[in-house]
């Protein structure tokens, strides 16, 4: 596929650092359309806990990657970038500069780096596997796992139900080890190699940090994200295993089971929103190029003409 842009701009960060502004200011003066690299922002009528953008901020600008998919149905990596290769050819197409923003590591990770091979899962093992998750749970199915790799699970996120569900696949379909997969997939070619990457990630001091995730946690659950919750569940989120153990849908998701206080609920809200801003942290530190980290200050507004981009493979 022959582009006629070559540059992709990557704007992510942590939650709560102010991406959504920053990205809206940017792409208008740049006549660039967004792509959303949110894992959450992928699902309808997920809007208030996901920080999705309203239709506000779609008509200042073009975005691409919200509301691809109902809450019962997996949207998986593979899929989201089948989705951004079309979208992506689509925009340059017409001169448009690309920018991608968000907050979800792995996703942001398939632009810089291969996170899907040519392996396809046939409907057989996908149902059986599903089937065992769903009548035993993950610690059956993370067993199952561990009897087909004596020798380690690798980097595995182990309690990420939907990796365990995926890689559980992989190996009963190829009948073949993580590790022994891992090596041919250290082998694949780079993703969006016809493009040089510009690249930044947002992040805030910890006292700023805290005081915009309560105030967010608070404005969403005064917004309607408990009722939101509860529509979900009643489209299938259950069904879901990752996207129902996301950070807010998982807290109230057990508030509506098993009821109490709703302050309870905004701790336990801000308390795993915390847990994910240092886990964000890590992932950035790890893939983005050095001299990549812009720290932002609600006291020193930042200009879009200050992001100091930085070049990554």
């Amino acid at each position: 596929m022959a582009y006629k842009v070559e540059e992709l701009w990557i704007l992510a960060g942590v939650t709560a650092a102010g991406k959504t502004e920053l990205s809206l200011e940017w792409a208008e003066r740049n006549d660039a359309e967004i792509i959303s690299c949110d894992s959450v922002s992928f699902y309808r009528g997920l809007d208030i806990g996901s920080a999705k953008p309203g239709l506000k901020d779609q008509k200042r600008v073009v975005h691409h990657g919200l509301d691809l998919a109902d809450v019962s149905e997996v949207f998986d990596v593979g899929q989201f970038h089948a989705y951004a290769n079309e979208v992506i050819e689509d925009m340059v197409s017409r001169g448009k500069k690309v920018l991608v923003v968000g907050g979800s590591g792995f996703f942001l990770q398939g632009f810089l780096q291969p996170v899907v091979d040519a392996l396809e899962v046939s409907d057989e093992v996908r149902n059986h596997v599903n089937t065992t998750y769903e009548k035993y749970g993950l610690d059956t199915t993370l067993a199952q796992l561990g009897k087909l790799n004596p020798k380690g699970l690798g980097n595995l996120d182990t309690r990420n139900p939907l990796r365990v569900i995926r890689a559980l696949e992989r190996c009963l379909q190829s009948e073949r080890s993580l590790i022994d997969l891992q090596k041919d997939f250290e082998k694949l070619p780079i993703p969006y190699a016809q493009f040089t990457k510009r690249m930044v990630w947002l992040d805030r001091k910890n006292d700023e940090i805290m005081d915009r995730i309560n105030l967010r946690t608070q404005s969403m659950i005064d917004g309607g994200m408990i009722e939101e919750a509860e529509q979900a569940i009643r489209a299938g989120i259950l069904r879901h295993p990752s996207l129902s153990q996301s950070v807010g849908y998982r807290e109230i998701i057990k508030f509506i089971k098993e009821g109490g206080p709703r302050k309870d609920l905004v701790s336990s809200i801000v308390q795993s929103t915390r847990q994910l801003v240092s886990k964000q942290r890590k992932w950035f530190r790890k893939h983005f190029p050095t001299g990549s980290c812009l720290q932002v200050s609600t006291e020193k507004p930042l200009s879009v003409d200050q992001i100091p981009w930085v070049a990554g493979t």
